[in-house]
């Protein structure tokens, strides 16, 4: 379900005379208005507010992550490859020759100056930050390249879960993975927009559908900020709260040891409006290897699959409801069966909660 929730957007880095529009779609949306505010001040520590609303998400990488390499022909006529074996996909370049880089712009408009001498990139791999050198390769007279394969940013669509007393929130139940890479998106900052949903592709086998939404990228429509990437969902806080919440009630955590199988309930927007829908909890893993699949559960609600088939792409993070408690969230949808999937357990997604 993770896969494919946001845009590819791949750029070779170039050494002189190279432009890449970076720039965001900016479209229509219809608002998502609430009637009456909720303020947060008054959740306490053992209850939280229940999300289900769909979310636009922006979010950009902690320096320029490398997705590849590339052979490239140069003036010469003949092949290279000048960043093999030197930089690897889910690397972060953060400098060039002693020149800080945080995103895709400073890169390019730092190397298109370069010459033919060697340049010294600084690479964060994993924990460890790394210095390496590459010769840039001349492809025309003025024009040189690394051969490297970029992306700063990653942006899509889901549900947020839940809001707590301090306007902190939690999302999706997953991380964001970077759809090439596969690798965890270290991010340095990412933004909540406001969206609506246009459409929905109906998951069938083999094809697990999915939400497609409008977001405005602009600072009306903004609605909180992204702090954390973790493998048990995005985290962050609202700032536009009666944008979101305002016709939802605090609930009950529910802790994993209660969850029972048998029925329950999911907490989504696939028709313009938040509405709970009948699943059955199959399956509960307390041990679970994975953070965020410890429930596995079906969608038996007729509406719900008549409108989707099931679970599809844009729905994680929906709240899972079980005895008037919040006990976890959807993450995941089974490929071959789009009426089944994974969830997480709430507990695990307010560990990142500060």
């Amino acid at each position: 379900m993770k896969k494919r929730w946001y845009r590819r957007f791949l750029v070779i880095v170039l050494l002189f005379g190279i432009f890449v529009g970076g720039g965001l779609s900016i479209q229509s949306v219809n608002r998502l208005y609430l009637k009456e505010e909720v303020s947060s001040q008054t959740v306490s520590n053992d209850l939280l507010i229940l999300g289900g609303m769909p979310i636009g998400i922006y979010m950009e990488t902690d320096g320029v992550m490398v997705l590849g390499t590339e052979t490239i022909e140069g003036a010469d006529g003949l092949q290279y490859e000048p960043a093999k074996h030197l930089v690897k996909e889910g690397d972060y370049i953060v400098g060039v020759n002693e020149q800080p880089v945080s995103n895709k712009k400073e890169l390019l408009e730092i190397v298109k100056h370069l010459t033919k001498e060697e340049v010294i990139l600084k690479v964060r791999r994993s924990k460890e930050v790394i210095e390496v050198k590459i010769r840039p390769v001349k492809v025309t007279e003025k024009e040189y390249k690394l051969g490297i394969w970029i992306r700063d940013n990653a942006q899509g669509l889901g549900t947020i879960t839940f809001l707590t007393g301090n306007s902190e929130f939690g999302a999706l139940g997953h991380g964001i993975h970077d759809v090439d890479t596969n690798e965890l998106l270290d991010i340095t900052n990412g933004t909540l927009y406001e969206t609506s949903i246009k459409d929905i592709q109906k998951g069938k086998s083999g094809n697990p559908g999915g939400m497609e939404g409008i977001i405005v990228y602009n600072r009306y429509n903004v609605l909180g900020k992204i702090s954390k990437n973790t493998e048990s969902g995005i985290y962050g806080t609202v700032d536009k709260i009666g944008s979101l919440f305002s016709e939802q009630t605090p609930m009950e955590i529910g802790k994993k040891e209660e969850i029972q199988t048998g029925e329950a309930m999911i907490r989504c927007a696939v028709d313009g409006a938040v509405k709970d829908y009948e699943v059955k909890i199959t399956k509960i893993d307390l041990f679970c290897k994975e953070i965020n699949k410890g429930i596995v559960l079906e969608v038996t609600d007729p509406e719900l699959l008549e409108l989707t088939g099931g679970i599809v792409q844009g729905m994680s993070g929906s709240p899972i409801i079980q005895n008037g408690k919040i006990v976890g969230a959807v993450t995941h949808v089974f490929v071959q069966d789009a009426t089944k999937g994974y969830g997480i357990f709430i507990e695990n997604m307010l560990k990142n909660i500060e």
